[in-house]
Protein backbone atom coordinates (compact mmCIF):
# COMPACT_ATOMS: atom_id res chain seq x y z
CA UNK A 1 0.00 0.00 0.00
CA UNK A 2 1.25 3.51 -0.83
CA UNK A 3 0.27 6.85 0.67
CA UNK A 4 1.10 10.41 -0.26
CA UNK A 5 2.38 13.08 2.15
CA UNK A 6 -1.16 14.19 2.90
CA UNK A 7 -1.94 10.74 4.27
CA UNK A 8 -4.16 9.76 1.33
CA UNK A 9 -4.32 6.20 0.05
CA UNK A 10 -3.08 6.43 -3.51
CA UNK A 11 -4.71 3.28 -4.86
CA UNK A 12 -8.36 4.19 -4.27
CA UNK A 13 -8.27 7.73 -2.91
CA UNK A 14 -9.37 6.87 0.64
CA UNK A 15 -8.31 9.50 3.16
CA UNK A 16 -8.26 6.94 5.94
CA UNK A 17 -4.58 6.50 6.74
CA UNK A 18 -4.90 9.05 9.51
CA UNK A 19 -7.36 6.78 11.29
CA UNK A 20 -5.42 3.67 10.36
CA UNK A 21 -2.37 5.08 12.12
CA UNK A 22 -4.42 5.59 15.21
CA UNK A 23 -6.13 2.22 15.06
CA UNK A 24 -3.30 -0.05 13.95
CA UNK A 25 -0.23 0.52 16.04
CA UNK A 26 1.88 -1.59 13.68
CA UNK A 27 1.36 0.97 10.87
CA UNK A 28 4.28 3.31 10.53
CA UNK A 29 2.89 6.81 10.37
CA UNK A 30 6.17 8.50 9.62
CA UNK A 31 5.83 10.93 12.50
CA UNK A 32 9.03 12.44 13.84
CA UNK A 33 9.59 11.91 17.57
CA UNK A 34 8.81 14.96 19.62
CA UNK A 35 11.59 16.73 21.44
CA UNK A 36 11.38 16.72 25.23
CA UNK A 37 9.49 19.73 26.45
CA UNK A 38 10.57 21.15 29.78
CA UNK A 39 7.07 22.53 30.27
CA UNK A 40 5.27 19.34 29.26
CA UNK A 41 4.21 18.62 32.83
CA UNK A 42 2.63 22.05 33.21
CA UNK A 43 -1.10 22.39 32.49
CA UNK A 44 -1.72 24.22 29.25
CA UNK A 45 -3.37 27.61 29.39
CA UNK A 46 -6.74 28.05 27.74
CA UNK A 47 -6.64 29.35 24.19
CA UNK A 48 -10.41 29.63 23.77
CA UNK A 49 -13.41 30.06 26.05
CA UNK A 50 -17.16 30.41 25.54
CA UNK A 51 -19.57 32.09 27.94
CA UNK A 52 -23.25 33.07 27.79
CA UNK A 53 -24.03 36.70 28.70
CA UNK A 54 -27.28 38.65 29.02
CA UNK A 55 -27.87 41.98 27.25
CA UNK A 56 -26.60 44.11 30.15
CA UNK A 57 -23.42 42.05 30.45
CA UNK A 58 -22.93 42.23 26.69
CA UNK A 59 -23.05 46.03 26.77
CA UNK A 60 -20.70 46.14 29.73
CA UNK A 61 -18.21 44.00 27.80
CA UNK A 62 -18.57 46.21 24.74
CA UNK A 63 -17.85 49.27 26.85
CA UNK A 64 -14.73 47.69 28.33
CA UNK A 65 -13.36 46.83 24.88
CA UNK A 66 -14.11 50.32 23.57
CA UNK A 67 -12.50 51.96 26.63
CA UNK A 68 -9.34 49.98 25.94
CA UNK A 69 -9.41 51.27 22.33
CA UNK A 70 -9.39 47.79 20.86
CA UNK A 71 -9.76 47.40 17.12
CA UNK A 72 -13.23 46.54 15.91
CA UNK A 73 -13.70 43.49 13.66
CA UNK A 74 -16.46 42.36 11.34
CA UNK A 75 -17.74 38.86 12.09
CA UNK A 76 -20.86 37.25 10.62
CA UNK A 77 -23.81 37.06 13.03
CA UNK A 78 -21.85 38.94 15.66
CA UNK A 79 -23.29 41.68 17.82
CA UNK A 80 -19.77 43.06 18.07
CA UNK A 81 -16.18 41.86 17.83
CA UNK A 82 -12.87 43.32 18.99
CA UNK A 83 -9.18 42.52 18.65
CA UNK A 84 -6.98 43.21 21.65
CA UNK A 85 -3.42 43.03 20.36
CA UNK A 86 -1.65 43.79 23.64
CA UNK A 87 -3.90 41.42 25.56
CA UNK A 88 -3.39 38.81 22.82
CA UNK A 89 -7.09 38.03 22.65
CA UNK A 90 -10.06 38.32 20.27
CA UNK A 91 -13.56 38.84 21.63
CA UNK A 92 -16.65 37.98 19.57
CA UNK A 93 -20.15 38.51 20.96
CA UNK A 94 -22.88 36.80 18.95
CA UNK A 95 -26.53 37.78 18.68
CA UNK A 96 -27.41 34.50 20.42
CA UNK A 97 -25.81 35.80 23.61
CA UNK A 98 -22.77 33.59 23.26
CA UNK A 99 -19.36 35.23 23.65
CA UNK A 100 -16.22 33.54 22.34
CA UNK A 101 -12.80 34.60 23.63
CA UNK A 102 -9.79 33.27 21.72
CA UNK A 103 -6.04 33.80 21.74
CA UNK A 104 -3.02 33.36 23.99
CA UNK A 105 -4.42 35.80 26.52
CA UNK A 106 -7.75 34.00 26.90
CA UNK A 107 -7.24 32.70 30.43
CA UNK A 108 -6.09 36.05 31.82
CA UNK A 109 -8.91 37.94 30.07
CA UNK A 110 -11.58 35.55 31.35
CA UNK A 111 -10.29 35.69 34.92
CA UNK A 112 -9.43 39.41 35.11
CA UNK A 113 -12.14 40.90 32.89
CA UNK A 114 -15.07 38.59 32.15
CA UNK A 115 -15.37 37.21 35.66
CA UNK A 116 -14.02 40.19 37.62
CA UNK A 117 -15.76 43.02 35.74
CA UNK A 118 -18.61 41.58 33.66
CA UNK A 119 -20.24 38.60 35.38
CA UNK A 120 -18.87 38.97 38.90
CA UNK A 121 -18.94 35.18 39.13
CA UNK A 122 -15.55 33.43 39.34
CA UNK A 123 -15.75 30.04 37.63
CA UNK A 124 -12.45 29.49 35.84
CA UNK A 125 -10.26 27.47 38.19
CA UNK A 126 -13.12 27.01 40.68
CA UNK A 127 -14.44 23.69 39.39
CA UNK A 128 -14.07 21.99 42.76
CA UNK A 129 -16.01 24.76 44.49
CA UNK A 130 -18.76 24.95 41.89
CA UNK A 131 -18.96 21.23 41.08
CA UNK A 132 -17.73 19.15 44.04
CA UNK A 133 -19.54 16.07 42.69
CA UNK A 134 -17.21 16.00 39.68
CA UNK A 135 -14.37 14.96 41.98
CA UNK A 136 -16.18 12.11 43.70
CA UNK A 137 -15.58 8.54 42.56
CA UNK A 138 -18.40 7.82 40.12
CA UNK A 139 -19.38 6.47 36.71
CA UNK A 140 -20.15 8.46 33.57
CA UNK A 141 -22.21 7.12 30.64
CA UNK A 142 -22.68 8.43 27.11
CA UNK A 143 -23.27 7.21 23.57
CA UNK A 144 -22.38 8.07 19.99
CA UNK A 145 -23.82 7.40 16.55
CA UNK A 146 -27.49 7.52 17.54
CA UNK A 147 -28.30 10.20 14.97
CA UNK A 148 -26.01 8.91 12.23
CA UNK A 149 -27.43 6.82 9.38
CA UNK A 150 -24.22 4.88 8.81
CA UNK A 151 -22.50 2.92 11.54
CA UNK A 152 -23.61 1.49 14.87
CA UNK A 153 -24.75 3.10 18.09
CA UNK A 154 -21.84 2.85 20.53
CA UNK A 155 -21.98 3.30 24.29
CA UNK A 156 -19.29 3.87 26.89
CA UNK A 157 -19.07 3.75 30.67
CA UNK A 158 -16.11 5.33 32.44
CA UNK A 159 -15.39 5.07 36.17
CA UNK A 160 -12.93 7.55 37.66
CA UNK A 161 -11.97 9.39 40.82
CA UNK A 162 -10.51 12.78 41.80
CA UNK A 163 -7.02 12.18 40.45
CA UNK A 164 -8.28 11.22 37.02
CA UNK A 165 -10.69 14.15 36.82
CA UNK A 166 -7.96 16.64 37.73
CA UNK A 167 -5.69 15.18 35.05
CA UNK A 168 -8.45 15.23 32.42
CA UNK A 169 -9.43 18.81 33.12
CA UNK A 170 -5.80 19.81 32.60
CA UNK A 171 -5.63 17.75 29.39
CA UNK A 172 -8.76 19.34 27.93
CA UNK A 173 -11.15 16.38 28.09
CA UNK A 174 -14.66 17.58 27.28
CA UNK A 175 -17.81 16.64 25.38
CA UNK A 176 -16.72 14.88 22.18
CA UNK A 177 -19.03 17.11 20.12
CA UNK A 178 -16.72 20.00 21.01
CA UNK A 179 -13.55 18.14 19.98
CA UNK A 180 -12.17 17.66 16.49
CA UNK A 181 -11.85 14.07 15.37
CA UNK A 182 -8.12 14.64 15.15
CA UNK A 183 -8.08 14.96 18.96
CA UNK A 184 -10.55 12.22 19.84
CA UNK A 185 -8.07 9.34 19.80
CA UNK A 186 -5.38 11.32 21.63
CA UNK A 187 -7.80 12.05 24.46
CA UNK A 188 -9.12 8.49 24.45
CA UNK A 189 -5.56 7.25 24.90
CA UNK A 190 -5.09 9.62 27.87
CA UNK A 191 -8.38 8.44 29.42
CA UNK A 192 -7.71 4.73 29.01
CA UNK A 193 -4.17 5.02 30.38
CA UNK A 194 -5.06 7.03 33.47
CA UNK A 195 -4.30 5.03 36.61
CA UNK A 196 -7.33 3.56 38.38
CA UNK A 197 -9.76 4.29 35.54
CA UNK A 198 -12.22 1.73 34.15
CA UNK A 199 -13.51 2.02 30.57
CA UNK A 200 -16.16 -0.25 29.05
CA UNK A 201 -17.44 0.30 25.51
CA UNK A 202 -20.15 -1.54 23.59
CA UNK A 203 -20.57 -1.46 19.84
CA UNK A 204 -22.44 -3.64 17.37
CA UNK A 205 -19.64 -5.26 15.41
CA UNK A 206 -22.08 -6.20 12.67
CA UNK A 207 -24.82 -3.82 11.55
CA UNK A 208 -26.87 -6.83 10.40
CA UNK A 209 -27.37 -7.90 14.03
CA UNK A 210 -28.37 -4.39 15.04
CA UNK A 211 -30.88 -4.20 12.20
CA UNK A 212 -32.25 -7.66 13.02
CA UNK A 213 -32.96 -6.55 16.60
CA UNK A 214 -34.49 -3.26 15.48
CA UNK A 215 -36.78 -5.07 13.01
CA UNK A 216 -38.45 -7.15 15.73
CA UNK A 217 -42.04 -6.28 16.70
CA UNK A 218 -42.12 -3.49 19.27
CA UNK A 219 -38.41 -2.72 18.86
CA UNK A 220 -37.40 0.73 20.06
CA UNK A 221 -34.03 2.44 19.76
CA UNK A 222 -34.17 4.00 23.22
CA UNK A 223 -34.89 0.64 24.84
CA UNK A 224 -32.04 -1.00 22.92
CA UNK A 225 -29.76 1.87 23.91
CA UNK A 226 -30.80 1.46 27.55
CA UNK A 227 -29.88 -2.24 27.36
CA UNK A 228 -26.47 -1.33 25.92
CA UNK A 229 -25.82 1.23 28.65
CA UNK A 230 -26.84 -1.19 31.39
CA UNK A 231 -24.62 -3.94 29.98
CA UNK A 232 -21.58 -1.62 29.89
CA UNK A 233 -22.24 -0.15 33.33
CA UNK A 234 -22.61 -3.56 34.99
CA UNK A 235 -19.35 -4.73 33.39
CA UNK A 236 -17.58 -1.60 34.66
CA UNK A 237 -18.98 -1.98 38.18
CA UNK A 238 -17.75 -5.58 38.27
CA UNK A 239 -14.26 -4.17 37.84
CA UNK A 240 -14.59 -1.22 40.23
CA UNK A 241 -17.52 -0.43 42.52
CA UNK A 242 -18.66 3.17 42.96
CA UNK A 243 -21.81 4.49 44.71
CA UNK A 244 -23.33 6.46 41.83
CA UNK A 245 -23.18 7.30 38.16
CA UNK A 246 -24.38 10.00 35.77
CA UNK A 247 -26.01 9.34 32.41
CA UNK A 248 -26.35 11.89 29.63
CA UNK A 249 -30.13 11.83 29.35
CA UNK A 250 -31.50 10.56 26.03
CA UNK A 251 -35.10 9.97 27.18
CA UNK A 252 -37.33 11.20 29.98
CA UNK A 253 -38.14 7.62 30.96
CA UNK A 254 -35.74 5.84 33.38
CA UNK A 255 -35.08 3.06 30.89
CA UNK A 256 -31.52 2.32 31.98
CA UNK A 257 -32.59 2.24 35.61
CA UNK A 258 -35.26 -0.34 34.71
CA UNK A 259 -32.64 -2.51 33.01
CA UNK A 260 -30.43 -2.30 36.10
CA UNK A 261 -33.38 -3.23 38.32
CA UNK A 262 -33.84 -6.42 36.28
CA UNK A 263 -30.29 -7.36 37.29
CA UNK A 264 -31.03 -6.49 40.93
CA UNK A 265 -28.16 -4.02 41.16
CA UNK A 266 -27.74 -2.85 44.76
CA UNK A 267 -25.98 0.09 46.45
CA UNK A 268 -25.80 2.17 43.30
CA UNK A 269 -27.73 5.23 42.13
CA UNK A 270 -27.87 6.18 38.46
CA UNK A 271 -28.68 9.85 37.96
CA UNK A 272 -29.46 11.37 34.58
CA UNK A 273 -29.72 14.83 33.13
CA UNK A 274 -29.33 16.68 29.85
CA UNK A 275 -25.93 18.25 29.11
CA UNK A 276 -24.36 15.81 31.55
CA UNK A 277 -21.13 16.01 29.51
CA UNK A 278 -20.22 19.02 31.67
CA UNK A 279 -19.17 16.37 34.18
CA UNK A 280 -15.60 15.34 33.20
CA UNK A 281 -16.31 11.63 33.71
CA UNK A 282 -19.34 11.75 31.40
CA UNK A 283 -17.22 13.79 28.97
CA UNK A 284 -14.62 11.00 29.08
CA UNK A 285 -17.36 8.47 28.27
CA UNK A 286 -18.44 10.72 25.40
CA UNK A 287 -14.88 10.68 24.01
CA UNK A 288 -14.53 6.90 24.32
CA UNK A 289 -17.93 6.25 22.73
CA UNK A 290 -17.11 8.57 19.82
CA UNK A 291 -13.69 7.00 19.31
CA UNK A 292 -15.28 3.55 19.09
CA UNK A 293 -17.91 4.84 16.65
CA UNK A 294 -15.21 6.34 14.41
CA UNK A 295 -13.29 3.04 14.49
CA UNK A 296 -16.36 1.23 13.23
CA UNK A 297 -16.92 3.88 10.56
CA UNK A 298 -13.36 3.42 9.32
CA UNK A 299 -14.01 -0.30 8.83
CA UNK A 300 -17.26 0.36 6.98
CA UNK A 301 -15.62 3.07 4.86
CA UNK A 302 -12.91 0.66 3.77
CA UNK A 303 -15.55 -1.85 2.81
CA UNK A 304 -17.47 0.76 0.80
CA UNK A 305 -14.35 2.23 -0.82
CA UNK A 306 -14.75 5.85 0.33
CA UNK A 307 -15.21 7.85 3.51
CA UNK A 308 -18.78 7.37 4.68
CA UNK A 309 -20.46 10.57 5.78
CA UNK A 310 -21.87 11.10 9.24
CA UNK A 311 -25.35 12.42 9.95
CA UNK A 312 -28.32 11.81 7.64
CA UNK A 313 -28.13 14.57 5.03
CA UNK A 314 -28.11 14.63 1.20
CA UNK A 315 -24.53 13.31 0.90
CA UNK A 316 -25.48 10.35 3.06
CA UNK A 317 -28.36 9.58 0.70
CA UNK A 318 -25.99 9.69 -2.27
CA UNK A 319 -23.70 7.19 -0.58
CA UNK A 320 -26.63 4.94 0.32
CA UNK A 321 -27.50 4.84 -3.38
CA UNK A 322 -23.88 4.04 -4.14
CA UNK A 323 -23.92 1.09 -1.75
CA UNK A 324 -27.05 -0.31 -3.37
CA UNK A 325 -25.61 0.15 -6.87
CA UNK A 326 -22.32 -1.48 -5.88
CA UNK A 327 -23.43 -4.31 -3.59
CA UNK A 328 -27.20 -4.62 -3.97
CA UNK A 329 -30.09 -3.40 -1.84
CA UNK A 330 -29.74 -5.99 0.92
CA UNK A 331 -26.15 -4.89 1.54
CA UNK A 332 -27.40 -1.53 2.81
CA UNK A 333 -28.15 -3.30 6.09
CA UNK A 334 -24.43 -4.04 6.49
CA UNK A 335 -23.66 -0.32 6.60
CA UNK A 336 -26.69 1.59 7.80
CA UNK A 337 -29.54 1.76 10.32
CA UNK A 338 -32.48 0.49 8.31
CA UNK A 339 -35.07 1.90 10.71
CA UNK A 340 -34.09 5.43 9.64
CA UNK A 341 -36.48 7.23 7.29
CA UNK A 342 -33.46 7.74 5.00
CA UNK A 343 -33.26 4.00 4.30
CA UNK A 344 -36.88 3.71 3.16
CA UNK A 345 -36.65 6.86 1.04
CA UNK A 346 -33.53 5.71 -0.81
CA UNK A 347 -34.66 2.11 -1.34
CA UNK A 348 -38.12 3.26 -2.44
CA UNK A 349 -36.76 5.90 -4.84
CA UNK A 350 -34.51 3.27 -6.45
CA UNK A 351 -37.41 0.81 -6.83
CA UNK A 352 -35.68 -1.80 -4.68
CA UNK A 353 -38.34 -2.48 -2.03
CA UNK A 354 -38.84 -5.93 -3.53
CA UNK A 355 -35.19 -6.73 -2.72
CA UNK A 356 -35.16 -5.00 0.67
CA UNK A 357 -38.70 -4.76 2.08
CA UNK A 358 -38.89 -1.87 4.54
CA UNK A 359 -41.89 -0.51 6.36
CA UNK A 360 -42.97 3.00 5.35
CA UNK A 361 -42.03 5.52 8.06
CA UNK A 362 -44.77 7.50 9.79
CA UNK A 363 -45.65 10.78 8.08
CA UNK A 364 -43.53 13.76 9.04
CA UNK A 365 -45.14 16.08 11.55
CA UNK A 366 -45.29 19.67 10.36
CA UNK A 367 -45.13 22.23 13.18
Amino acid sequence: MRFNLNGEYLRDGLSLIFWACLLEKNVACGAMPKKPDSDSDQPKKLSSYTVKLDDAQMEKLRGICEARHWERAEVAYARFAFKGEQAKVNVTAYTSGKVVIAGKGTEDFVRDTIEAEVTGAPKLGYDEVNHPDWFESHAGLDESGKGDFFGPVTTATVIADRGAVEAWLAAGVKDSKKISEGQIFKLEDIIRNTRGVVVETFSWEYMTKYNELMSRPGANLNRLLAWQHAKGLLAALDRKAVPWGLLDQFTEQPLVQKELAKKELKNFELKMRTKAEEDPVVAAASVCARAEYVRQMVKLSRKFGANLQKGAGPLVKDQARGIIEKFGAKALGEFAKLHFRTAYEVVSEMGKLDELPLKPPPPKVEW
